[in-house]
């Protein structure tokens, strides 16, 4: 078993370790759903948008403060309970919304399937929702923290059909 799981939350070094792990999880989702962005402004430029769609340059901004949210959340999970088998239900809802999280950038911006992106979405709303349920009874500042992650994800869900919807030949 991997020394991680063996840490005592409560030695004030060790906290930090996981803290720094968690930021790295979440850093390598950001970097996974870059790379299959990696051509989103340009495509997002071609697409017929609804007149509420925001403008590209919020996106990276807004993605930077919620990965970084949920990775304190994650965090703070794990340091109120202070080892893996006591979180291994809620960590997995977690490592699976992250999976939806980066397969829909892949689905929408790099393969161009508007349907199963929104249909990812959706799961991946769900999924959020069970995740902050299990993470606000270990830590309620934990599941608040995931509240604008929510919000901003049943926005990306009626934007994702607003442009299924307004763009056939692209998605």
């Amino acid at each position: 078993m991997s020394r991680l799981l063996l840490i005592n939350p409560r030695r004030g070094k060790d906290q930090w370790w996981v803290l720094l792990l968690s930021l790295a999880v979440i850093s390598v989702v950001g970097l996974l759903g870059a790379i299959a962005s990696s051509n989103a402004r340009e495509f997002y430029a071609l697409l017929v948008k609804p007149s509420w769609a925001p403008g590209p340059g919020i996106f990276g901004p807004m993605w930077t403060l919620l990965y970084f949210m949920m990775a304190v959340a994650a965090w703070l999970v794990w340091r109120a309970r202070g080892r893996m088998s006591a979180v291994r239900g809620p960590m997995l809802l977690y490592a699976a919304q992250l999976l939806c999280n980066v397969l829909w950038s892949w689905l929408f911006f790099r393969w161009h399937m508007g349907g199963l992106a929104l249909l990812d979405v959706c799961v991946l709303w769900l999924l959020i929702l069970a995740t902050l349920v299990h993470f606000w009874l270990i830590k309620p500042l934990a599941g608040m923290l995931l509240v604008p992650y929510l919000l901003w994800v049943a926005f990306a869900t009626a934007l994702t059909a607003a442009q299924w919807r307004l763009n056939p030949d692209l998605l």
